[in-house]
């Protein structure tokens, strides 16, 4: 009788073979953009540049299941001969890694000039855009205002906490960070004990939401995105931003960049500064997604509940300072989870 374990091997070899084969239907002579973030969101702001500039977009989304990382690998793998213009990331540290691996042509343009430096890279191969907080999420019914501290939680109630495993997405992005604020073998030695304790590990952000707004968890980690799902579902649900040792919070922008190669690099500005602008930040933050504007906007425009994320937001740490971390403390998570 085959291996279990072989075929279920083979089907995901066959799975990412089949999606990295994956065609645009005739692109023709049209802008070509990979895009991570959700396409509820993200369609319609592609159709408005569209409308607005006539420039026809041929659009390759990524899946839930692949975390942003499918198109990421794809674009390490046509980076001799690139097919995609733009990339319009939902997280950083892969458009740190395509950065690094050459694949990212600098621009720095109006829209560039008009983002906090801690959400660009200062030569312009990338620019942050519509942030997402890192936070606690928690069941009303089961946790009353005054208990609602994620540090005095995570000391003593463990089994009662959902968190979504972190090789992919703002999750990785989150144990990044602590990684390279504590150091690796004191993160190495807080996380085992994490596990230890009871924490359950599910496949993503969502899940970890869904668990919450049942009951079946009495709080986790999660994305603010997730977390206005469970609202407009009127589920009984609180957040707190996750805040690291010095009291930072973690604001992961969406970014965009233009591959190198690309013969279409007008159009490619005109949509890099599309999605820059305050406009699209404003149509982002007013999304059931409530994305946080990064660059000046009219705030009058802005919701409560974004007036608020967007003041947590404002003590955000540098994510581009846990660049350097991210490589080991990947190496570190696939040594413990794809053994």
């Amino acid at each position: 009788m085959p291996n279990p374990r072989l075929l279920a091997a083979a089907s995901i070899v066959v799975l990412v073979a089949a999606c990295c084969a994956f065609t645009i239907a005739s692109p023709g002579n049209a802008l070509v953009v990979y895009c991570a973030h959700d396409s509820i969101y993200s369609a319609q702001l592609l159709e408005k540049f569209e409308s607005q500039t006539g420039i026809e977009v041929a659009v390759r989304f990524d899946t839930e299941g692949t975390k942003s990382l499918g198109l990421v690998n794809l674009l390490l793998q046509e980076k001799e001969n690139p097919r995609c213009d733009v990339f319009w990331n939902n997280e950083l540290l892969g458009t740190l890694d395509l950065q690094e691996a050459g694949v990212l042509e600098p621009y720095k343009g109006p829209g560039h000039q008009r983002i906090p430096d801690r959400y660009r890279d200062p030569d312009g191969h990338w620019t942050g855009f519509g942030g997402r907080l890192r936070v606690g999420i928690f069941n009303t019914d089961r946790i009353p205002a005054k208990d609602r501290d994620l540090t005095e939680l995570s000391s003593k109630s463990l089994n009662r906490m959902a968190i979504a495993k972190p090789l992919y997405g703002t999750t990785r992005t989150h144990i990044t960070a602590l990684w390279h604020q504590n150091g690796a073998e004191r993160f190495k030695s807080s996380y085992r004990d994490l596990l230890e304790q009871g924490v359950l590990e599910v496949q993503g952000n969502s899940m970890v939401k869904n668990l919450v707004a049942a009951g079946t968890r009495d709080f986790g980690w999660t994305d603010t995105d997730d977390y206005y799902v469970a609202v407009d579902q009127k589920q009984p649900v609180a957040i707190a931003p996750v805040r690291l040792d010095g009291g930072e919070t973690i604001c992961i922008p969406n970014t965009v960049a233009i591959i190198k190669g690309s013969t279409r690099t007008a159009e490619a500005k005109k949509l890099v500064e599309f999605l820059l602008s305050a406009e699209t930040e404003l149509a982002l933050s007013q999304s059931k997604s409530r994305q946080i504007p990064l660059g000046d906007c009219d705030e009058t425009q802005l919701s409560e509940e974004v007036k608020q994320l967007r003041e947590w937001a404002e003590s955000s740490c540098d994510l581009r300072e846990i660049a350097a971390s991210r490589k080991a403390c990947l190496h570190w998570l696939k040594s413990e989870y794809l053994q």
